[in-house]
Parts: structure tokens; C-alpha cells; sequence
């Protein structure tokens, strides 16, 4: 994936039920997988045949304990504090507040229509 300003740095999904839908796009599209440790669980990146990461499938658990159980974009931003800023002056909301992966940055954001997607700074 593309890591330049504005363009989607990475796609999640965050459910209850990580293993059985990591099964269910691996047979649907044919993407591989790739434990990720999360600590006492794990998550998965999804590859392709090329071996490529191009998503995420993830517990609903832990830091994604409150994220939506739907395909989540991750736009990269310059500056998070400055974009979380822009959220909501112009109408938007915070869905999480900005965490920590790593030395990079992320915090799930909603615009005025509903819409949810994530911001997200790389260190």
C-alpha cells in the first residue's frame, strides 16, 4: 500500500469472531495468512499470493475493543493531533480517542455523513 499523505495506509477489520472470518477471506478471495501476535492472542494479516499485507483481520479485543465490526480504512494524515482537530471543527467526531501502535499514531474518526474511517500518522 501507498504511504503517502492522504493516500490509505492499511485496511482492518476488527470482529468477534477473527479466526472464522480470516478462514472466510482466505477460501472468498484467496488471501493467505500471517499470525500477528497481539500478546495473549493473535490477529492476522491478510497477504496476497505475492505475499504482499494488504489488511488486517482482528479480534474485537484489546486495543479493538471499540472499533466497528466493519472494513476500516486507514488514511495517513502529517499531523494526527492537527487532523483529529479538523475532525471536529468541521463536524465530524471522534469514535476513539488517538492511541499509540507502536511510535505510530491512529484514532477511528467519523465525518458529518456517518461515515467511519481512520486517521493514522507513521512515526
Amino acid at each position: 500500500m501507498e504511504n503517502k499523505i492522504g493516500h490509505m495506509a492499511w485496511l482492518d477489520l476488527s470482529v468477534g469472531n477473527a479466526d472464522q472470518v480470516k478462514s472466510f477471506y482466505q477460501e472468498v478471495i484467496g488471501w493467505q495468512s500471517s499470525e500477528v501476535s497481539m500478546g495473549d492472542y493473535n490477529d492476522y494479516a491478510m497477504l496476497t499470493d505475492e505475499g504482499e499485507a494488504v489488511a488486517g483481520i482482528c479480534h474485537a479485543k484489546g486495543c479493538n475493543i471499540d472499533i466497528p465490526p466493519a472494513w476500516l480504512p486507514y488514511f495517513l494524515v502529517e499531523n494526527i493531533e492537527q487532523a483529529a482537530q479538523a475532525v471536529q471543527d468541521k463536524g465530524g467526531s471522534m469514535v476513539t480517542e488517538i492511541k499509540s501502535m507502536g511510535d505510530d499514531k491512529y484514532a477511528v474518526i467519523k465525518d458529518p455523513a456517518g461515515a467511519v474511517c481512520a486517521i493514522y500518522q507513521k512515526a
